[in-house]
């Protein structure tokens, strides 16, 4: 087992092809751990150079509504009145702290996502 830091596309590649070989590998394995360590090292390099932003806070919100098969006027429950819904649907209204608490809590969607401007 040779261990080396992801520093390049080429190092990522090879890194990529192994844990591939070794996929199935069980754990407490010398191949178990390799995959282990292997699989830590391609998620830091993809997390420094392959960054995922976050989502848009309405779409987040539209996407949870689809999920969970809700309408506008279920929201409505959770923010105010249908009106209101449109028109932070619509991005005419920003949410307020109150909604993204509500929000969070009824949709599960973290507020780091909520608090964002758009």
């Amino acid at each position: 087992m040779k261990i080396a830091p992801i520093r390049n596309e080429m190092d990522y590649q090879n890194a990529l092809n192994r844990l591939e070989e070794i996929f199935d590998a069980k754990k407490g394995t010398d191949q178990g751990d390799e995959l282990e360590i292997l699989s830590i090292l391609i998620d830091r390099y993809e997390n420094l150079n392959f960054p995922i932003g976050m989502p848009d806070p309405i779409e987040a919100i539209k996407f949870r509504m689809e999920q969970m098969g809700m309408k506008q006027k279920d929201l409505a429950e959770v923010v105010g009145f249908k009106s209101r819904v449109s028109e932070i649907l619509n991005k005419k209204r920003k949410l307020t702290l109150g909604m993204i608490r509500k929000l969070n809590e009824t949709l599960h969607i973290p507020t780091e996502v909520l608090v964002q401007d758009y």
